[in-house]
């Protein structure tokens, strides 16, 4: 087993744990009526827009998401939320001392034995998701259980679901497919940017990820038969008979969105296994991206 297979196994207790600490970490996470923003690379960019569209829609207070590099230093904010599994990301630690004694800052990280202990002004450990692979799996999904739990949006089915995930057959010839499109809606659209960069990182699948409703404009134009097109949460009316229409797969499991990520997480792996690559050994990937001065 890789150890990619060994982490993503490993979620339902992970997020067992993440949201059974959620109220120890009250005061290090957004108060409502707080206006929030939250930052992170790669995957934990992604998770941030899942948690922001989540806070924002159930009234929390208003919520923005930005890769870290790309942050908007004109826009005034009561808290930045940054996660970073390994606490050593170059554009995380940059903006968090930029934001050093102006705006108060957290850390949601896997490693408190690293520069972001002292670079925000809390620091949230979630040490038991830490992860050997390169690859992100339960960290990721941990940190944003933790948001939803703080949020009061986590429930026990979404770890019933996570295991069922992990236990059911993935759809009968998903792994020979040459195109992936992965599709949400609201807070599930950075589901499926999370889900494509899976692919992209552990498989070097062409993969693509849009707001559903997107699809319809230029986008389902390139599916056909051979390609697979998977939505994380509800999907539009209408929408499947159309994928269907053009001889491509499509996908619906109909479990918490979290957990269908779980399910597009496995989906990585196999694809790689089937073409004779090793997920956790990515190509031209690092754990943390630590750029030279």
């Amino acid at each position: 087993m890789t150890h990619v297979e060994d982490e993503l196994t490993s979620q339902p207790e992970c997020w067992t744990r993440a949201a059974s600490e959620a109220a120890g970490h009250r005061e290090a996470l957004p108060s409502p009526g707080e206006r929030v923003a939250i930052v992170g690379c790669g995957t934990s960019y992604f998770m941030a827009q899942s948690a922001a569209a989540l806070r924002e829609g159930c009234g929390q207070g208003e919520t923005d998401a930005f890769a870290a590099s790309e942050f908007p230093h004109g826009r005034p904010y009561d808290r930045v939320i940054a996660l970073t599994r390994s606490g050593t990301t170059t554009e995380v630690l940059e903006l968090l001392g930029q934001l050093k004694g102006r705006t108060r800052t957290t850390a949601v990280t896997a490693d408190p034995a690293t520069p972001v202990k002292a670079a925000a002004d809390d620091v949230v450990v979630l040490g038991f998701a830490d992860e050997r692979s390169v690859v992100q799996t339960r960290f990721a999904t941990s940190a944003l259980t933790l948001l939803r739990a703080h949020l009061g949006l986590h429930t026990d089915a979404v770890v019933a679901d996570a295991r069922s995930a992990l236990a059911a057959d993935l759809p009968q010839g998903l792994v020979g497919c040459t195109q992936f499109t992965f599709l949400g809606r609201g807070w599930t659209v950075g589901l499926a940017n999370e889900a494509a960069l899976k692919m992209r990182e552990a498989s070097l699948s062409w993969t693509e990820a849009y707001p559903a409703m997107e699809y319809r404009h230029g986008p389902i134009s390139i599916t056909t038969r051979g390609t697979a097109t998977w939505m994380l949460g509800e999907a539009p009316e209408g929408l499947a008979g159309q994928v269907r229409a053009t001889g491509g797969s499509w996908v619906f499991g109909g479990l918490d969105p979290l957990a269908e990520l779980v399910r597009a997480q496995r989906l990585a792996v196999a694809v790689a296994a089937a073409r004779g690559l090793d997920p956790d050994r990515p190509r031209h990937l690092t754990r943390s991206v630590i750029l030279a001065s």
